[in-house]
């Protein structure tokens, strides 16, 4: 049997009180979902812990069955990976934020207006700063965000964001997270780094063109998500499954790379609200004749609860519905839904909320809890898990579970 994973991220909120207190999950027509309900077992799961906000990436690993705690360093490995960089030994990568700050270096749009175009000329531009001989490379990725990359010698992954997490503060200084002279030297790189990108960019002809239009100049970048690549065994050798990943973002596609994952690039998956949602499930369905385990990432639902827009997160999962509607007559695959992590529209950011899980297929002992929703999930026959469980759930299901003991 082949298993098909769709997670949605952000897809878990809170109750609305403009929703009569349902979540956009429940409130949102959603006809594949519930069809799928009926041949399934619902249960909520804690991506990485009870009380624990996960970010995507330690809990796409937990999802993946490779522990955060050992395996997660920081996201910028991920997102550097997802954009088809080659990482050397040693180098010490960040994802960054294009950003808007003011001439105090207050910011005023972390997402500099979720900025979506032009952002490799502004990337080409820091690629000519130069600071005490250590390469740095930037590269443009989805929307506002962005790698980099520091090589050189004496550089450590053990340093502070420089995001403050909201606008109105000043931009952080990066701060060593030991004491060790390396992570000292790469803050004070990282300062640096922050310095002359806002020299840089101030005055760049993009954001004298976005000045003009009325929008956000990307002014500034924001490092953060330190972190250094940890070799792993992959899918196919732990598991013994061939997997593949159909994502837009590059985190989830970086994520997927490092569990040996093949990554798919599909026409139209863009990782924003624009993506080909129909194009993503298609490409997926086909991966399935080649391969034992697809990976299939909707981005769109923590785009919306991020915005703090519940009727868009609505339209969102509904959207997604529809694009799943060819699984509802899928033989032989076994399907799960889940999420990432919750993004209630209410704080706008990720929570400890776990997040509702439906597990789909002939051979599940189905509950008899009808439709998908984080209450409605709470009362199924899964009960609450982690993580790191699904997958070993998921092989046992598939019958290719290893015996514990005599």
């Amino acid at each position: 049997m082949k298993i098909l994973l769709v997670v949605c991220d952000g897809l878990g909120d809170r109750p609305i009180k403009e929703l009569n207190y349902k979540t956009p999950l429940a409130a949102a027509e959603k006809p594949n979902l519930e069809k799928l309900s009926l041949i399934g077992v619902k249960g909520i799961m804690d991506t990485v812990a009870p009380g624990v906000r996960p970010g995507s990436a330690p809990a796409h690993l937990a999802i993946f069955g490779y522990d955060p705690e050992k395996y997660y360093t920081g996201r910028g490995v991920f997102e550097a990976l997802g954009l088809g960089l080659e990482l050397k030994e040693g180098d010490i990568v960040f994802r960054f934020n294009f950003a808007t700050v003011d001439d105090k270096m207050v910011v005023v749009d972390r997402r500099a207006g979720r900025i979506s175009e032009r952002t490799v000329e502004l990337a080409k531009a820091l690629n000519d700063i130069s600071i005490q001989g250590v390469e740095l490379v930037f590269k443009e990725a989805v929307e506002h965000r962005g790698v980099l990359i520091m090589r050189g010698e004496g550089l450590s992954w053990k340093v502070s964001d420089t995001d403050p997490g909201k606008t109105g503060l000043r931009v952080g200084k990066c701060k060593p997270l030991d004491s060790s002279p390396e992570a000292l030297k790469t803050a004070s790189l990282v300062d640096m780094v922050v310095e002359e990108s806002y020299k840089i960019l101030k005055d760049h002809w993009v954001n004298r063109d976005r000045i003009k239009q009325g929008v956000p100049p990307a002014n500034v970048v924001l490092p953060r998500g330190a972190s250094i690549l940890t070799k792993v065994e992959g899918f196919k050798e732990r598991y013994k499954l061939k997997a593949s990943c159909v994502a837009g973002g590059t985190l989830y596609k970086g994520v997927a790379k490092f569990a040996g994952m093949n990554v798919l690039n599909v026409a139209g998956a863009t990782g924003t609200y624009e993506t080909n949602y129909k194009a993503k499930v298609e490409a997926s369905l086909k991966a399935l004749k080649e391969t034992d385990f697809v990976f299939l990432h909707f981005k769109q639902a923590d785009l919306a609860g991020e915005d703090g827009d519940y009727k868009r997160k609505i339209e969102v999962i509904q959207r997604i519905d529809e694009a799943l509607k060819p699984l509802t007559v899928l033989d032989d695959t076994l399907i799960v839904v889940t999420a990432d992590h919750s993004t209630p529209c209410s704080i706008k950011t990720h929570s400890a909320d776990p997040v509702p899980v439906m597990i789909c297929g002939e051979e599940v002992r189905r509950d008899c809890i009808e439709g998908f929703d984080e209450v409605k999930a709470a009362k199924g026959g899964l009960n609450r898990i982690r993580g790191l469980d699904l997958i070993r759930i998921l092989l046992d299901i598939v019958n290719l579970a290893e015996k514990y003991g005599a």
